[in-house]
């Protein structure tokens, strides 16, 4: 399963990038996260369903400090021009 979201409220300054990249270490999903400048962050992420649905169960939550408002999916995950490397979860520069 692929999933491509936009995670918003307090989600940065508050270690949400690297939470996320060791929470999808822990859960074997593939993908990346990053900041945006309007003060999302995004993520792309690939793994067995079961694990991307506790993935997102998790993201939904965030880390000790965050307050996730939001978590909106992308209809359209072509759209997305960085791909996602087997076997790695990276933590990519803020767009």
């Amino acid at each position: 399963m692929l999933i491509h979201i936009f995670v918003s409220g307090r989600v940065q300054g508050v270690g949400y990038r690297a939470w996320a990249q060791r929470t999808a270490q822990s859960l074997n999903v593939s993908g990346w996260v990053r900041n945006r400048i309007n003060g999302q962050v995004e993520i792309l992420a690939e793994g067995d369903d079961k694990n991307i649905d506790s993935f997102l169960t998790l993201c939904r939550k965030g880390p000790f400090f965050s307050s996730v408002r939001d978590i909106s999916p992308v209809a359209d995950s072509k759209a997305v021009v960085m791909p996602i490397q087997p076997g790695i979860f990276s933590i990519e520069a803020t767009v």
